[in-house]
């Protein structure tokens, strides 16, 4: 729930903020609350400025598969990099920060895309003897689903909970909700 995915953000998600509030009334319903933050460096691999004569949401091919580019966002130290004031972060015991290595996109709060480093999620889990993954925020058919993913390969039951999420591409997050279901995971 970082400024730069809310509206006025440089990737916005139509009605993100609509979210918080469910957000913030969901977490006293658990016993541990953990967030991810994208944390890019300024030079990011997935910002269309790195690319020279591309637009943005443009998909190119790198040497580890393909990039959707994107306007920079969430770049290290900004206000757009930070969670909103209206997000209960009280509750929250840890902070997994992704997307710190230029090279790498990275849309699972487990893995860079390539799944060549871990962000420490997985461990932080399992050490405090978490089997179940109950998932929300921006955006549903990205970070979400991708997190979501990762937790059934990690081991978790993993849990969307769809009225805590927004979309970037409603049609796209309905096909990744299919493979998320199909791959055992639940939308609630």
């Amino acid at each position: 729930m970082q400024n730069d995915f809310l509206p006025g953000g440089k990737l916005a998600v139509q009605g993100g903020d609509l979210i918080i509030p469910v957000i913030n009334g969901l977490q006293s319903s658990y016993d541990l609350v953990v967030a991810t933050q994208d944390w890019h460096p300024k030079n990011h691999v997935s910002f269309v400025e790195s690319h020279a004569g591309r637009k943005e949401f443009d998909v190119i091919d790198l040497d580890d598969g393909e990039q959707v580019l994107w306007p920079a966002h969430c770049v290290q130290g900004t206000e757009g990099a930070e969670f909103s004031t209206e997000l209960d972060t009280e509750r929250i015991s840890a902070i997994f920060r992704k997307g710190m290595d230029w090279r790498v996109d990275s849309y699972s709060g487990f893995y860079d895309n390539n799944k060549q480093k871990e962000t420490g999620l997985i461990g932080f889990l399992k050490g405090m003897s978490v089997s179940e993954i109950h998932l929300c925020g921006l955006a549903a058919d990205f970070c979400v689903f991708y997190t979501g993913m990762d937790g059934i390969d990690a081991g978790f039951k993993s849990v969307i909970l769809g009225e805590a999420t927004k979309a970037i591409d409603q049609k796209g997050l309905e096909e990744k909700i299919k493979l998320f279901v199909g791959k055992g995971g639940v939308l609630l």
